[in-house]
């Protein structure tokens, strides 16, 4: 295993920040994206579940990339979200988000349609031909309705442009094996699993809960690498409630993060929070900042 981190270790799954007509807010998007570099993101992920992205145009999609990349220039990882269920659709996606900019790009399991693992295989390498950006795989069963099975991910790992893996797969000793045995940088999608990931030696995480609280969730990443496991132990401890509440209360993380962050409405089908959830989740939030202080 050689341990590498090409787009930082700290990311953030950034929302998409709409006005409140529900028009894409390209001023709004590149004043969080600064803040949250400024508060220790070292990357961004844009235009994924949390981006919104089955409700956002490719036109939009792209204009985002460019407008955020513009904002933060070299000070952090740009990686956008490109996955689709067309294979054909996700590298026009690819090539547009190159031309505007990114660093990376994510690439979705091709949901809805369960190809079989040959057609997985084939449509990430197409994918990762089509331009000349690193290949972020996105492992997330859940949603997609199909793995990427550990024998696929070893071969994967061989392509010279696919070097991450953003894993939502809830399978530890599956990433571990691969974590051992290539050398793909492999960040944790659910912030429960983002210190036991990393202790087995993941680069990171992509965090949606990031967009809200994006110093406490990088300080436990800190304190690992000063060797304070014990620190770092109770640090994760103190963001499992917001983190619950806002990835594992019924609601989608983009509505409990938008429902904390003044970036507008989010867009049909989704809806937003109703009052009481808001205020557990400000309570929240209010609680691990309050403890946070000086970290």
């Amino acid at each position: 295993m050689t341990l590498s981190r090409p787009f930082g270790r700290a990311l953030c799954a950034m929302i998409t920040p709409f006005t409140a007509t529900g028009e894409l807010d390209l001023e709004a998007a590149a004043r969080h994206a600064v803040h949250l570099v400024t508060e220790g993101c070292d990357g961004l992920v844009l235009n994924g579940t949390t981006g919104e992205s089955p409700t956002t145009t490719d036109a939009e999609k792209t204009a985002l990339v460019r407008a955020v990349c513009e904002a933060v220039g070299d000070t952090a990882s740009v990686v956008a979200g490109v996955g689709s269920a067309s294979t054909r659709h996700t590298v026009e996606l690819a090539r547009a988000a190159e031309q505007a900019g990114a660093d990376g790009l994510l690439v979705v399991t091709p949901y809805y349609s369960r190809p079989p693992q040959d057609a997985i295989e084939a449509h990430f390498r197409t994918v990762a031909d089509a331009t000349r950006l690193p290949v972020m795989l996105y492992d997330i069963p859940g949603r997609t309705g199909t793995r990427i099975e550990v024998d696929t991910m070893l071969r994967l790992a061989g392509h010279p442009r696919i070097v991450a893996v953003k894993d939502c797969a809830y399978d530890l000793l599956g990433s571990a094996k691969v974590i051992t045995r290539t050398s793909l940088a492999y960040y944790s999608g659910c912030e429960e699993l983002n210190l036991p990931l990393y202790a087995v030696g993941a680069a990171g995480y992509v965090s949606t809960v990031a967009n809200v609280a994006p110093r406490p969730l990088r300080a436990v990443l800190d304190a690992y690498d000063k060797g304070d496991t014990a620190e770092a132990a109770r640090l994760n401890g103190r963001t499992l409630p917001l983190a619950e509440l806002m990835m594992a209360s019924g609601l989608p993380g983009t509505v409990t993060a938008k429902a904390l962050v003044d970036a507008g409405p989010v867009r049909e089908p989704l809806r937003p929070a109703g009052r009481e959830a808001v205020d557990r989740l400000r309570a929240a939030y209010e609680e691990l900042e309050t403890g946070s202080s000086g970290v």
